[in-house]
């Protein structure tokens, strides 16, 4: 399962990079509020350049949405 959600095999699926133009990385970090990290990903395609951003879930897996937190008293 976790190979299933790999920063590499979330990077092809939502980017499909060419042969010639690999994807990059064009930034990093840690969120405030859970210190989960994400990763910011480019790619040039024919129709411009696509940026997706990619967060590191507690399972392990990458994902395009951000991790739910817990909050202490509920949500709001």
């Amino acid at each position: 399962m976790a190979a299933e959600k790999s920063l590499r095999s979330m990077v092809e699926k939502w980017l499909t990079p060419s042969v010639g133009e690999p994807p990059r990385v064009i930034g990093t970090g840690r969120l405030r509020d859970c210190r989960s990290r994400f990763v910011c990903v480019e790619c040039n395609r024919a129709t411009g350049t696509l940026s997706i951003m990619f967060f590191r879930h507690c399972d392990g897996g990458w994902y395009v949405f951000p991790p739910v937190t817990s909050r202490a008293g509920g949500a709001r």
